[in-house]
């Protein structure tokens, strides 16, 4: 059985505050990824409700072996360039 890692996406933020150095200094945050309804989606910031429905999470910033099924599911939603072979 053929097994893949899928790596959550991220975005780049600034911290907050006004000083000119808070500009320069950028932190990669996770996004994660649930499946709700057959349906994957990106979430900054899940809410408790959405995680409990979830029939799959993946939690922002982390890594998951995951199946061939599952690879072609995130792949067929736009996740694909987040996967690789494991």
């Amino acid at each position: 059985m053929t097994q893949y890692i899928f790596t959550t996406p991220t975005v780049t933020e600034t911290p907050m505050g006004d000083g000119p150095l808070f500009s320069r200094y950028n932190i990669n945050k996770g996004v994660s990824v649930l499946r709700i309804n057959g349906i994957y989606s990106s979430y900054r910031y899940p809410a408790q409700t959405d995680i409990a429905t979830a029939t799959e999470f993946y939690l922002g910033g982390t890594k998951t072996v995951i199946t061939q099924e599952t690879a072609d599911a995130l792949t067929a939603q736009g996740y694909g360039e987040y996967i690789t072979p494991a």
